[in-house]
């Protein structure tokens, strides 16, 4: 269970059903009132680093940007592509992901107001008329991670059950399973899980569930009939990168059934120099920064030899196991997470 510091909620959202459950389920924490997040979540004199130990939860309402275009290359690929942000920053501490410098606040913000994100969903799909749409829910979070609080799954998934033309994504490396069972699998709701190998599990992605618990939670969702897909978000280049990407497409298609996966996807390190700049200063010992990197249209990456050779490996083992078909590889032209 997250170790939240305290509750901050909004005046506007308290009375809110949905507030009031999470109120109950975090009794022992300081309850705070504020007026709007910002005023917890903006201010400039604040340590991210210290935050991260133990940050708050913050409930509010969105009052605006329900629904934005997905940057170029996040995702499928499709027409019609669009992310929506029911939470702000991750529970998880990956040192790659670019939400670390970002934000200037480690603290959670939770959006309650579902029925207004619905709402803006519902307006997208009927601008796109009967042409399919896609929505992606874990850009700026783990769209699982914090569940058993937000019981987001818990509302869209009858959601888009009901808009069968349009599809959702649901990117997670929670192991947090139990309310995607309490539902029947919908065909129009992806379960996106994201994999790294052990070595570089255990030395970026903190805070993360095991890869065995996380690949038996995959299994569970498989033969209840979800569709899964699977990420490799962001390849990291490391000494051993070979064997390791290896050994980890073996143990994953070993458990797995390849032929029931909707799709696969590699992507690369890639962060606004910006916000990678941000970052070094949090964490300037982290071997992770050091040296392999070059700017690409505004992005730090890795130099592009490096990125080429990566690819082509990964891609040359991948391919033992999957079909092309279910296979894409994630644009430069956005963040990692």
């Amino acid at each position: 269970m997250p170790a939240f510091s305290a509750l901050y909620i909004e005046n506007q959202c308290r009375h809110l059903p949905r507030v009031q459950d999470i109120l109950k389920k975090c009794e022992a924490l300081p309850h705070i009132s504020c007026e709007r997040y910002g005023e917890v979540f903006n201010p400039k004199a604040q340590n991210f680093r210290l935050q991260k130990k133990r940050p708050a939860l913050v409930l509010a309402k969105k009052h605006q940007h329900f629904v934005l275009p997905a940057p170029a290359g996040y995702g499928f690929g499709n027409k019609n592509s669009y992310y929506f942000s029911h939470l702000l920053n991750c529970p998880y501490d990956c040192r790659y992901c670019f939400l670390q410098g970002m934000y200037r606040s480690a603290h959670y913000v939770l959006f309650v107001n579902y029925e207004d994100f619905g709402k803006k969903i519902s307006e997208t799909i009927e601008k796109c008329g009967h042409e399919p749409s896609y929505f992606y829910a874990g850009y700026d979070s783990d769209s699982l991670a914090l569940e058993q609080y937000s019981q987001f799954a818990d509302y869209f998934l009858p959601f888009f059950k009901n808009v069968p033309q349009a599809t959702l994504e649901l990117r997670t490396k929670s192991a947090q399973i139990r309310s995607l069972l309490k539902h029947k699998a919908t065909k129009n709701v992806i379960i996106a899980l994201s994999f790294s190998p052990d070595q570089v599990s255990k030395q970026l992605e903190h805070r993360v569930p095991t890869f065995s618990k996380r690949i038996a939670a995959a299994k569970k969702l498989q033969e209840a009939g979800w569709s899964l897909a699977l990420r490799f978000e962001p390849l990291i280049y490391h000494k051993d990168y070979k064997t390791d990407y290896q050994d980890l497409f073996q143990r994953i298609f070993s458990i797995l059934d390849a032929s029931k996966l909707h799709s696969v996807s590699t992507g690369l390190f890639r962060m606004p120099q910006t916000f990678f700049r941000n970052i070094v200063k949090l964490y300037p010992d982290e071997a992770l920064f050091a040296g392999h990197y070059d700017t690409q249209q505004g992005l730090s990456t890795y130099a592009k030899e490096i990125e080429t050779e990566m690819l082509k490996h990964c891609e040359t083992a991948l391919f033992d196991y999957i079909p092309k078909e279910i296979y894409y590889r994630c644009g430069t032209g956005c963040e990692t997470t």
